[in-house]
């Protein structure tokens, strides 16, 4: 499988800011594999990053970042040829949006775009219980393709910190994305 060459990050209003942060610092460590990585925040998301982690270090990456409403960004259009889309944390109104098709902003419109041209979407949920509605649309989007990667963390690593333990949901997000890193794998010492 070829690696990547251009991602794109989305960052819902979800809670699990955590996620979004060691995300964007282990590509942010691996950006040179990369032709491109491009960012779009949600409003609600700067809030909840603010709320959650207490800091705005969102602006503190180097990567290419888009307005939540910019339709003119690349990643609206399937000939920027992106091949990866990860929604971290996955809001179950946006998860909802992608599965019946509504692109009201650049994240549901870039979701729409990796779908139809066949490329990798990774969502990332959080929210805990699930109702029928949004098993439903889990569902909808991995019949088309996408890939539903709930943040529920691995604990066979024996994670000291929350950091830690978060970064067991990442670095399976991260290999799901078919990008080569450096983790724990089952059945290697540490």
């Amino acid at each position: 499988m070829q690696s990547p060459k251009k991602i794109a990050v989305a960052i819902t209003g979800a809670s699990g800011s955590i996620y979004a942060k060691l995300l964007l610092d282990k590509l942010n460590n691996l950006k040179n594999n990369f032709e491109e990585i491009s960012l779009i925040l949600s409003d609600n998301a700067k809030d909840v990053w603010k709320l959650e982690l207490n800091n705005t270090d969102y602006n503190n990456f180097k990567f290419k970042v888009f307005e939540k409403n910019n339709f003119l960004a690349p990643m609206a259009s399937g000939s920027a040829k992106y091949d990866v889309l990860i929604i971290c944390p996955c809001s179950m109104g946006t998860l909802a949006r992608i599965a019946t098709g509504i692109s009201n902003d650049l994240i549901t419109r870039a979701a729409d775009v990796i779908l139809k041209e066949r490329k990798k979407l990774i969502l990332v949920t959080r929210d805990t219980p699930l109702s029928l509605i949004h098993i439903n649309n889990m569902k909808t989007i991995t019949e088309a393709g996408g890939i539903i990667c709930p943040a529920s963390p691995s604990f066979y690593s024996l994670p000291k910190t929350i950091d830690e333990l978060a970064a067991t949901v990442v670095d399976r997000v991260i290999d799901l994305a078919g990008i080569d890193h450096k983790t724990f794998r089952w059945g290697t010492s540490k």
